[in-house]
């Protein structure tokens, strides 16, 4: 059975992923670059649009890091604007579950998920270190070890929150004048060892019932995670060969939870380049590289490993012949890439042997390491590439990842999206109305 394609499209700005300094750049914090990179999105009849979120501006060797675009204004206040220029798409949020609270955040999905129409989506994350929770007044308050069970608990908590309004409770008659059908609405209590929180719920039950919910860790806790609780999880997993494996052990997860295959959505993040041919993108793409790993870049990458100041180093030449400092303190607190890379010495060792073998430079091995997921070709080259990862259940779909911002998404929209839609494989118009519709998910009913 041929699978459909899904496609979702992620709002750049929070990594160097995006090339702010590229001409056809355009502001990361202005309501107009969301509402066209939703507008593109929309035309290609795109499930959803993701905005992740960051709780703190990441620092350097001290300093802002200010290679990637630096700021981003609320998640939820953005999706709320959206939802007024938007017709069907849905609207996916990164929302903290280590440093808000239950009864917060289920409101603000319930109000989101009103005011679109049922087309709300939470990304449901973890902070995992104490640079984050310094903002909160609760540095390192959480063990590592403790993350994804508050992140369970959280999401349940929130659950039931949402939960509380079965949707029958409104009659609005407007000739007896009763309102309610019950005196008691929203009306919960919930006490673990994370809340212990008792009252009512104040947001009548949304479209949806609840936000569509994704979780995005690669771990073996955050597989467990998404198979008994999430509708969709993200991948970083860049090869057929890989995503086929992480494809086939998170669908296997869900049987013991007595959940389907279908009920859990596989989507890899995914950049790409789109030119006329397939030569022409293929230099197009090493452009983009190149744009998006400049020498200080590539310095300020190798520097989270090294855990170093390497600024006096050419970008240019060779690794430094010094190994990486090992150690809790680090130059780049806050930042992925530490956690990542647990063994910083089993890295630099492999790195060596890479960069010797090839001959790269500092620059050209961040290139090479830093790459994900990329799509690169003639339209019909990148459509054949897309259709056959999913086909073969190396994924569902992808979240798209454009360079530029906000018009970075229009190329796809206008030359690859055709060419699925002629083969069958994506949708040519909207046939639900809300989120869970367009992913292929059953619509939740209220509860007892």
């Amino acid at each position: 059975m041929t699978k459909q394609v899904h496609l979702a499209a992620h709002f750049p700005g929070v990594n160097n992923t995006t090339v702010w300094s590229d001409p056809a750049a355009g502001s990361h914090i202005e309501f107009d670059s969301f509402r066209r990179f939703a507008a593109a999105a929309e035309r290609g009849r795109f499930d959803f649009l993701f905005l992740a979120e960051g709780l703190r501006l990441r620092e350097q060797n001290g300093a802002i890091y200010d290679l990637d675009v630096v700021g981003r204004p609320d998640t939820f206040t953005v999706l709320a604007a959206l939802a007024a220029v938007t017709e069907h798409l849905g609207l996916a949020g990164t929302i903290n579950s280590t440093f808000n609270e239950p009864y917060e955040v289920a409101r603000e999905f319930a109000t989101l998920d009103h005011l679109s129409g049922g087309r709300a989506a939470w990304n449901v994350v973890t902070s995992w270190d104490a640079f984050t929770g310094e903002n909160f007044r609760r540095g390192g308050f959480l063990p590592q070890d403790q993350r994804y069970e508050r992140a369970r608990t959280f999401l349940a908590t929130a659950m039931e929150l949402l939960d509380s309004w079965r949707g029958d409770e409104i009659v609005a008659d407007k000739e007896t004048g009763a309102f309610l059908s019950t005196p008691t609405p929203g009306r919960f209590a919930h006490a673990d060892a994370h809340f212990d929180i008792a009252g009512q719920f104040d947001v009548p039950r949304s479209p949806q019932g609840r936000p569509v919910v994704f979780q995005a860790g690669d771990s073996d806790e955050g597989r467990e995670f998404a198979a008994s609780a999430a509708d969709a999880i993200f991948s970083r997993h860049g090869t057929k060969e890989a995503g086929q494996a992480f494809y086939a052990d998170v669908k296997g997860r869900l049987e013991k939870y007595g959940r389907a295959r279908e009920e859990l959505l596989i989507l890899p993040a995914a950049t790409f380049v789109i030119a006329d041919t397939d030569a022409e993108a293929a230099e197009l793409a090493a452009e983009v590289r190149r744009q998006q790993v400049s020498g200080q870049t590539a310095l300020r990458k190798l520097e989270e490993v090294w855990n170093r100041d390497l600024s006096g180093y050419d970008p240019d030449g060779p690794l430094p012949e010094v190994d990486p400092l090992v150690g809790e303190n680090t130059v780049a607190k806050g930042r992925a890439s530490v956690r990542m890379n647990k063994d910083p010495l089993a890295v630099a060792r492999d790195w060596r042997e890479r960069a010797e073998a090839k001959g790269l430079s500092i620059r050209e091995l961040m290139i090479e390491v830093s790459s994900r997921q990329n799509f690169i070709g003639s339209p019909t080259s990148v459509a054949d590439q897309i259709d056959d990862l999913v086909q073969s259940d190396a994924s569902d779909g992808f979240i798209l990842v454009p360079h530029i911002t906000p018009g970075g998404l229009d190329v796809f929209v206008d030359t690859v999206v055709p060419l699925l839609q002629e083969r069958g494989v994506h949708r040519t118009e909207y046939t639900g109305t809300t989120l869970r519709d367009h992913l292929g998910l059953a619509p939740l009913g209220g509860t007892a």
